[in-house]
């Protein structure tokens, strides 16, 4: 985060903000600082992919389900707003560490003997360390000691959008963010590669919320995609998976997703509104063949 810090120092908070006589370096001053840039870019992120993908990807014919509550667009979104504020302090307190050199992200590709190997090497690496984690993580906050009070506030959507990608409870949702945070302290990885992976993961977030259910065939034993996840919250015990199904096969936890089957949330909504449709065309015939009936007896 010291490419973000030093781009907002240079272009807003240095001229326009702080004093003059308050030095860059000084840690109070990248903590307000990294507090401001992260609630910022959580906030520009959440807003600006949440309603591309609510309005060019996610399927309304799912606001019909039975199961979506009313208001629930607006009141996603005020819970992902306020609980962001409070993700960000602890988040920023892992930032501030990045920023005064006690990870091992580094800058320059030469400094590694493999170069470009080991950068693309980690960019996996990153996504199977993290996704391991993050199954746990998630698995842990369904145990019936922290789940009412921590990731319940979350299956309140069973029928999520993307606006609900970010409705955690403030503690959950850093709790889930954490590997994100860990890996580039355990493992070296390029800051412009980091700051990457930190927006694409916040994208993915929000996709698996999307309820776009189509993967692509061969993809589909492995991806774990808005399909999953949308079981996940209908189900409860399943799917706790981020990017892969691997730990899901390996936890006992992996359920083949309804909607791969033809019964998911989308299915049934169009099934519903078949049977509707057939039930008024079915009344509606034969209240026409009662009018003609009437008619005849009449004359």
């Amino acid at each position: 985060m010291d490419l973000v810090l030093s781009i907002a120092d240079y272009y807003v908070f240095t001229p326009y903000i702080y004093p003059a006589t308050w030095p860059e370096d000084n840690i109070f001053r990248q903590a307000i600082t990294l507090l401001i840039v992260t609630n910022l870019g959580a906030l520009i992120l959440y807003f600006f992919f949440a309603t591309l993908s609510y309005y060019f990807v996610y399927d309304h014919l799912l606001m019909k389900h039975p199961q979506f509550l009313k208001n629930q667009v607006s009141r996603e979104i005020a819970h992902s707003v306020q609980s962001m504020p409070w993700m960000s302090i602890p988040t920023v307190l892992l930032f501030l560490l990045e920023v005064r050199g006690y990870s091992r992200l580094y800058d320059g590709i030469g400094e590694f003997p493999y170069g470009w190997f080991q950068l693309a090497a980690s960019v996996l690496s990153f996504l199977f360390f993290t996704d391991m984690l993050i199954y746990w993580i998630h698995r842990g906050l369904h145990h019936r000691l922290v789940y009412k009070r921590l990731h319940k506030p979350h299956h309140v959507w069973k029928i999520p959008t993307p606006f609900a990608s970010h409705a955690f409870h403030p503690l959950d949702g850093f709790l889930q963010s954490l590997p994100y945070h860990i890996y580039p302290f355990i493992f070296p990885l390029h800051k412009v590669v980091y700051l990457g992976l930190y927006i694409l993961v916040n994208i993915w977030t929000i996709s698996i919320h999307d309820g776009d259910f189509r993967v692509p065939q061969l993809l589909k034993p492995f991806i774990n995609g808005s399909a999953h996840h949308t079981d996940h919250h209908m189900l409860f015990d399943y799917n706790y998976g981020q990017y892969f199904t691997l730990w899901d096969r390996i936890g006992g936890s992996f359920r083949n997703p309804s909607s791969f089957e033809g019964t998911g949330p989308l299915n049934y909504v169009k099934k519903m509104a078949e049977e509707k449709h057939n039930s008024l065309g079915g009344n509606g015939y034969k209240n026409e063949e009662l009018f003609n009936g009437e008619c005849t007896k009449t004359e």
